[in-house]
């Protein structure tokens, strides 16, 4: 991992909950419409979705160790 993405990763942590949702929006619109063009919001609603259960579900299991 590079330089750049840790220093990337240690500021995301620091966010908080909204704004981590929000910056994972942005860069997972960011990724796919790099990758292919044009991209259904539809599919990238559903990803983000999905990431965000599972950052709950850490948390949730974090919040109870």
């Amino acid at each position: 991992m590079t330089e750049a993405v840790q220093e990337l990763l240690h500021t995301f942590d620091a966010l908080t909950k909204a704004e981590k949702q929000e910056a994972t929006v942005q860069l997972l619109r960011r990724a796919v419409e790099e990758e292919s063009g044009d991209v259904p919001e539809e599919a990238l609603i559903a990803a983000a979705e999905e990431l965000f259960l599972e950052l709950d579900a850490r948390e949730a299991a974090d919040g109870q160790s």
